[in-house]
């Protein structure tokens, strides 16, 4: 099982980026998927997380301005970042709580990192 994030890239503040992430191989189920960034010298935090419910919760810095959503059939899920500002700047990991097929475990995985930076 993997993690395949894309759609990083440069904007200017008040722009708009979408961010990918793909799971790839045999899932049985996925409980949730999420968004996390670091900024550099800085924790990794949550930016937003669904549930295989359509759940979602967002960090407070966020709310109203990102938008968290999922494509079941394909095993993926998307972050739509709006009006985004030079705070916002930071490497974009994706995570999952994923059940491989075969295995009665679940476990989280994590992606690759994504760098979306904001221009002033």
């Amino acid at each position: 099982v993997q993690l395949q994030a894309s759609g990083g890239g440069l904007v200017q503040a008040g722009g708009s980026l979408r961010l990918s992430c793909a799971a790839s191989g045999s899932i049985s189920n996925i409980f949730y998927m999420a968004w996390h960034r670091q900024a550099p010298g800085k924790e990794r935090d949550l930016v937003a997380r669904i549930t295989s419910g359509n759940r979602t919760n967002y960090a407070d810095s966020v709310k109203g301005r990102f938008t968290i959503s999922r494509d079941n059939p394909k095993n993926t899920v998307y972050l739509q970042m709006n009006s985004l500002k030079p705070e916002d700047t930071a490497v974009y990991y994706c995570n999952g709580l994923l059940q491989p097929s075969g295995s009665g475990v679940s476990r989280s995985y994590w992606g690759q990192g994504t760098q979306v930076t904001v221009s002033s």
